[in-house]
């Protein structure tokens, strides 16, 4: 079965064109200005005309925002028709959120413990990582492995990716262990925030579906 990739934290046209190569499934772009790939909204508008649309072929446009209003998200979708939605918030919002935009949602979690897997079927999808720490200064995006075998035995109520300090080097066993069909980096395919690697980007690509086809647990 084949693991899908989002590469999140876009900030170049070139490393848009890295990803639709690759056969990224979703290009992810930061909308939080506390994290050094935040995009301004006609930023990101140049970098989706850099790529083709989904309807060509394209990566699916992700938006990932921080606790944001209404208003903040129709902002950005005058100038970026963003497919979907990821969320740093409360699940309530974020379905109000939903139902205002009419996009489809993933709502970012994070998991330190079982319990703390989402059960609701609500939301579009989850992304599962790190919880933040005292001290952070953003929800997400930190770069913490979380542990793998936390999700070998959920049921989960919607798709999911698992994010959370991912590299090249570890994606394979990340698959094998958590039982992810969806997989989702930044920092690990970078060669300095915001600047994406293409080389590292197809090696994570490709790495993702090492055991992707072999697994049988």
């Amino acid at each position: 079965m084949k693991v899908d990739v989002k590469i999140c934290g876009l900030t170049r046209a070139e490393d848009m064109e890295a990803c639709a190569v690759s056969g990224v499934r979703w290009v992810g772009l930061v909308f939080h200005s506390a994290s050094p790939r935040f995009v301004r909204p006609e930023q990101a508008a140049r970098l989706h005309e850099a790529i083709a649309s989904p309807s060509a072929g394209g990566p699916l446009r992700v938006g990932l925002f921080v606790r944001p209003t209404h208003e903040q998200i129709a902002a950005v979708l005058e100038r970026i028709p963003l497919d979907i939605l990821q969320l740093y918030t409360d699940e309530a919002t974020a379905f109000t959120l939903k139902e205002q935009t009419g996009r489809s949602v993933w709502l970012a979690r994070g998991v330190a413990q079982q319990h703390d897997l989402p059960v609701s079927k609500a939301m579009d999808g989850y992304v599962i990582e790190a919880p933040a720490q005292k001290g952070d200064t953003r929800p997400g995006g930190l770069g913490r492995v979380i542990d793998w075998t936390l999700t070998r035995q959920w049921q989960a109520p919607a798709p999911w990716l698992l994010a959370g300090g991912l590299t090249p080097d570890n994606v394979s066993e990340a698959v094998r262990v958590s039982r992810a069909q969806a997989v989702d980096v930044s920092s690990g395919v970078e060669e300095a925030p915001g600047i994406k690697s293409a080389l590292l980007i197809e090696k994570f690509v490709k790495n993702s579906q090492k055991k992707a086809c072999t697994r049988k647990e």
